[in-house]
């Protein structure tokens, strides 16, 4: 019936699988749920725990293979044909979370996504980048989500067939440098396979400081070159390339390359305040872009 697939990269996913077990008991299927953890140095005796709970199971990897590979390794241990993907800082909002999935699976060939939330309470002043970014272009409605079905897509929790893995799958040739969600993304429209949204949300918990949230952007930035370079994208998928191609047609793009290195100290001390902007991040990104290009 259902397999439900959790990459694991040091953090403590034991509350998590207590509640996805306990959902999945009350609604007496055929489950499993399988924790695999990739090369960790945190929290590996924690999750041990999972080995106790019925249908449970949590695995080591030796070496660490990225968020591509895993998420492949972790469809082929499945034994179900339905496949619950979600990340390890998630948790459901809804008690009857897996009810949603369940109740919406049929013979069509589909991916079905749930969504994401944030939780209301403002974090620390270290924390706000991430939270705002998140809360205001990741938690979205169905109603946002489907304006652009396939690039709304998050794969931080997701319901899959497994045999849409035989024709689509997360590319394990790329840099392990983010946006391996928006290539998944791009290859099922390519192949023309349907991402039905609903309202089934997960708390995305795991919150980096904006520090780190700098870094892990500049990163996904790489990764998007990476991906428009290679054609295994079209540059005009996401906003972000698509506006480094206009500025590219009209030979701007060194000179916001030349003005991002003469404001990127002021940028920072904006985004890593009380108050940080998303159109400066925005602006922050693509300035970035440019200068590495």
């Amino acid at each position: 019936m259902l397999s439900i697939l959790i990459p694991v990269y040091n953090y403590d996913v034991v509350s998590l699988v207590r509640k996805l077990h306990e959902q999945a008991v009350e609604l007496n299927i055929s489950f499993e749920i399988i924790c695999l953890d990739d090369a960790s140095n945190l929290f590996t005796n924690e999750n041990q725990q999972i080995n106790q709970f019925h249908n449970g199971s949590f695995f080591i990897l030796e070496k660490n293979i990225g968020r591509s590979a895993i998420r492949n390794l972790l469809a082929e241990k499945a034994a179900y044909q339905n496949l619950l993907f979600l990340d390890a800082d998630t948790f459901p909002v809804h008690e009857n979370f897996l009810l949603n999935y369940i109740s919406k699976i049929d013979n069509r060939e589909k991916i079905i996504y749930g969504g994401i939330l944030y939780e209301k309470s403002k974090p620390s002043k270290e924390k706000l980048l991430r939270w705002i970014y998140g809360a205001k272009r990741e938690a979205l409605s169905v109603f946002d989500r489907e304006k652009n079905v396939h690039l709304s897509f998050l794969t931080l929790n997701f319901l899959i067939q497994k045999s849409i893995f035989s024709k689509v799958n997360f590319n394990e040739s790329i840099p392990n440098l983010r946006h391996e969600d928006t290539l998944f993304s791009y290859d099922l429209m390519q192949n023309e396979i349907d991402i039905v949204h609903i309202e089934n949300p997960v708390y995305h918990l795991g919150i980096e400081n904006s520090s780190t949230f700098l870094i892990k952007s500049e990163e996904a930035v790489l990764g998007l070159k990476n991906l428009v370079d290679s054609d295994l994208i079209s540059k005009d998928y996401v906003k972000l390339s698509h506006y480094f191609q206009i500025l590219k047609k009209f030979r701007l793009q060194f000179l916001v390359s030349f003005a991002f290195k003469i404001l990127k100290p002021l940028f920072k001390k904006q985004l890593l305040g009380k108050n940080p902007s998303l159109f400066l991040f925005d602006l922050y990104r693509l300035g970035y872009y440019c200068s590495i290009n």
